[in-house]
This record gives structure tokens, C-alpha cells and sequence, in this order.
């Protein structure tokens, strides 16, 4: 009986994430959320809040805008570490995965609801706060109602679930940001078989980066055809 091929160490490296303009591929699924971020400086109140589905490109429109308005991106998660006072009236700030500050410990999302609240009026006079989540800032859990009132005056970019091209896209995409070529026969064979998300797109893709460095193979048909009997084993 012959001995089983050895598995090669896999090392948690960074993914470089394209974030640019050229790298965001629009399809009807995030066309108009696209338009709105364009739309700035004239924003209401000088507020958009970014919306949309985990993987969906949220971080990317920030990054996008914040290319063509000098503004700062941050996690939610550091608002508790940012000085309001700080901040230049006429600032640009992006805050990502604000629904996220009701997973927080409630000491912690106090303060961090406290300091999104003065940042938003410090920037009322003329500044602009990007604000992003999984839907739009009414449906957020936020325990400061000050807070979910001056969010509730922002405008609302909504992106879509994704249709197959930007799904193939987004694919591609993925795979590219990990410095992996691959034939479009993956793409389309994922497509018929993976769930037609973009957090399933970025699962299927770190598991066959992983899979294929474990075992010293190219990504391929027949790799992912493996791949997925597993998963679903």
C-alpha cells in the first residue's frame, strides 16, 4: 500500500485586497449604490450609510471614496480610541460594520455610540461621515437614540445580492487578491455549484487556496469538485 502524498504546511498570510476604482465591477447589483458614492459632496446632511450583505463590497465603495475625498476608514470597533475634538470640521470619515457595535460589550458600545454621535456633529458643519452595516442605519440595535436619529438623516446605498456576472467577477476578484490565476472553467463550474453569495464566493475561494497549498495542487475543476463532495460530507 502506497504512502500518503505529505501535506505541506499552510501559513495564514495577508490577503492583498485590490481596492481601487479599476478594481470594482459594476453590475446592476451595486450600479446605483455606486452612483451615490459618486454623488458626494452632495450627500444628505453629509451622510451616506453603505448597506449590504457580508463580502457584498462595502469596505471597497469606502475605500473608493475615500481615494477621491481624503477620508480616513475605520472599523467600528476603534471608535471607542477616537478623539471627536480631533477631527477637522470639514473631515471625511468612513466608519465600517457600525451594526456590528451591538455584539460589543454594552460598557464598550456605549462609549463607542457615544463618540460616533459627537463625531457626526462635529461633521455637520461641513465635514462628511460614511457610515456602513448589514441594512440600513433604522434596522441597527443602537442604544443611543441621538445617535440612530442623526443616522436616520443619512442617505442609503444599497447593494444587491449578485447576479452571475458580478458574482464571476467577485470570483475572480478573489482569487486575484490571493495572487492566483485560475481558467475561467473554475469560475463557471463554481457558479453552478457554490451558494450564490459573496460570503460563499469568499468561502469556497479561502478553502480552495487552502486545500490546494495543503496537498501541492493547482486550483482546478476537478480540485473543487473534490473540495466541495468534502464539505458536503
Amino acid at each position: 500500500m502506497s504512502a500518503a502524498a505529505p501535506r505541506q504546511l499552510v501559513f495564514d498570510l495577508p490577503v492583498r485586497q485590490a481596492l481601487g476604482r479599476e478594481a470594482f465591477f459594476v453590475a446592476p447589483a451595486n450600479a446605483l449604490a455606486l452612483a451615490q458614492i459618486d454623488a458626494w459632496p452632495d450627500w444628505p446632511a453629509g451622510r451616506m450609510a453603505v448597506a449590504g450583505p457580508a463580502g457584498s463590497g462595502k469596505t471597497h465603495l469606502a475605500h473608493v471614496w475615500a481615494a477621491r475625498s481624503g477620508a480616513r476608514v475605520m472599523p467600528a470597533a476603534e471608535l471607542p480610541g477616537l478623539d471627536p475634538a480631533g477631527l477637522a470640521a470639514g473631515a471625511a470619515l468612513a466608519v465600517e460594520d457600525v451594526d456590528g457595535l451591538a455584539a460589543m460589550a454594552p460598557a464598550e458600545a456605549r462609549v463607542a455610540e457615544e463618540v460616533l454621535f459627537h463625531v457626526a456633529n462635529r461633521l455637520a458643519g461641513g465635514g462628511s461621515l460614511m457610515v456602513s452595516g448589514g441594512g440600513a442605519p433604522a434596522s441597527w440595535s443602537l442604544g443611543l437614540p441621538d445617535l440612530a436619529s442623526r443616522l436616520r438623516t443619512a442617505g442609503v446605498a444599497r447593494l444587491e445580492a449578485p447576479d452571475d456576472a458580478l458574482l464571476a467577477a467577485v470570483l475572480v476578484k478573489l482569487f486575484a487578491d490571493r495572487q492566483i490565476a485560475v481558467a475561467p472553467e473554475l469560475i463557471g463550474y463554481l457558479l453552478a455549484r457554490i451558494d450564490r453569495s459573496f460570503a460563499g464566493a469568499e468561502s469556497v475561494v479561502d478553502r480552495l487556496d487552502r486545500v490546494a497549498l495543503s496537498r501541492g495542487r493547482a486550483i482546478t475543476p476537478r480540485l473543487a469538485a473534490e473540495v466541495l463532495r468534502e464539505d458536503e460530507g
